[in-house]
């Protein structure tokens, strides 16, 4: 009896499965190049200078990892001796960039997650400050609570203020239509005046300096190595949160239900998926984001919130989430990439005696790259794949 041969899998099919391995690809691929071809860039920038491209990536490179032979070693220190002066100098690098990342995941999270149901969330900065304020007032004021009690108020009230912050863009949007651009920007100045009143007054510390009285103990997060260390709790929160929001987003129903608005939202209407209530509780859980961000930072580092108390963390954010292509693991590594950067500038500076500007043109090289992939594209000669995008936001009347 003959046989006969197995049906091929039609070409369509397998053209379409091609098409999406080429995407997975092309999404982890650009990106990187992205950032590669930002710092090339950024050493031409460098070498203009009339410094050397290589000695200052080098002062970069240890300013924020540390070199890897003692960072080798200070980890052998910690698994044989336990804690010591060779052992902080070895692992402070490393250990100060994951504290500089941990208010970027936050951040980058809030708007992603706008990103992701249309939303163009820019109160990030505002959102970071109340949180801070916020977290800072729980965590002077309420006195005698022990810290399993004391600290989860603390996070709590900086998250409900971030909360609070942007859900109210996110009402004006859906029942007034007006554009979250405008009122998160301008949500932003009201609360960097409102911060500027309260810490000249009502929460002003004694003395000159206009500031909160430091958070108590109980309110503090545990630092895992004495000082000058201030590795902390908050990052493992911060990865905690990245993949509670994929999780939210990816693996329950009214997290298809933001994606789907982002991507379409007169389809998702026709669907009837609510979209007043999406825009309110997506703006609410990015204000949150943002005043984990803040909190962070005060019960983590700071333990005080001053004038001038961010360091452009929210306005980054939009930069990360848009690195990180909105996804949540993204935004980790893209804020892992910013950590590290800004972790080793002062390095560069002091060593190379490199201005600490030339990382900010190394990131804006980078998120250029990054918002117009095509760019990459034709310089590596990467073929185009045709894929939905998700609306990052819309028309002004909508």
């Amino acid at each position: 009896m003959k046989k006969t041969d197995t049906p091929s899998q039609p070409p369509e099919t397998r053209t379409a499965r091609e098409n999406q391995r080429d995407s997975i690809w092309q999404a982890l691929l650009v990106p990187v190049l992205a950032v590669v071809t930002g710092l090339l860039l950024g050493g031409v920038v460098i070498l203009a200078s009339g410094a050397n491209p290589l000695e200052a990536y080098g002062a970069l490179f240890t300013g924020s990892f540390g070199k890897p032979a003692n960072l080798i070693a200070g980890l052998g220190i910690l698994f044989s001796t336990g804690e010591n002066a060779a052992l902080i100098k070895a692992i402070y690098p490393f250990t100060e960039s994951l504290v500089i990342a941990t208010p970027y995941i936050f951040a980058g999270l809030s708007v992603a997650i706008g990103f992701r149901c249309g939303l163009f969330n820019i109160g990030a900065e505002g959102q970071f400050f109340i949180g801070a304020l916020c977290s800072a007032f729980v965590g002077y004021s309420l006195k005698g609570l022990p810290m399993i009690v004391h600290l989860p108020l603390a996070i709590m009230g900086g998250a409900l203020g971030g909360a609070l912050w942007g859900m109210i863009p996110g009402y004006l949007k859906a029942r007034f239509g007006a554009h979250e651009v405008v009122n998160t920007i301008m949500m932003n100045w009201i609360a960097f005046r409102l911060s500027d009143w309260l810490l000249s007054g009502p929460m002003k510390a004694s003395g000159f300096r206009p500031v909160t009285p430091n958070v108590l103990a109980t309110a503090e997060l545990p630092r895992f190595f004495s000082a000058p260390l201030r590795f902390n709790l908050g990052f493992f929160i911060a990865l905690l949160a990245a993949y509670l929001v994929y999780w939210f987003l990816f693996k329950t129903t009214l997290g298809f239900e933001i994606r789907a608005v982002g991507a379409n939202p007169d389809a998702a209407k026709y669907a009837g998926m609510n979209i007043i209530r999406n825009f309110v509780l997506v703006m609410a859980l990015a204000g949150a984001l943002a005043g984990l961000a803040g909190t962070a930072q005060v019960l983590g580092v700071d333990h005080w919130v001053g004038q001038g108390f961010s360091a452009g963390y929210g306005f980054d954010a939009i930069a990360i989430a848009l690195l990180g292509k909105s996804h949540p693991a993204g935004v980790v590594m893209a804020a892992l990439l910013f950590g590290f950067l800004r972790g080793g500038a002062t390095n560069m500076q002091s060593m190379a005696g490199i201005p600490i500007d030339i990382i900010s043109i190394i990131q804006g090289l980078v998120i250029v790259f990054i918002a117009a992939p095509g760019i990459i594209r034709w310089i590596y000669r990467i073929r185009a794949i045709k894929t939905e995008t998700t609306v990052l936001t819309r028309g002004w009347g909508s």
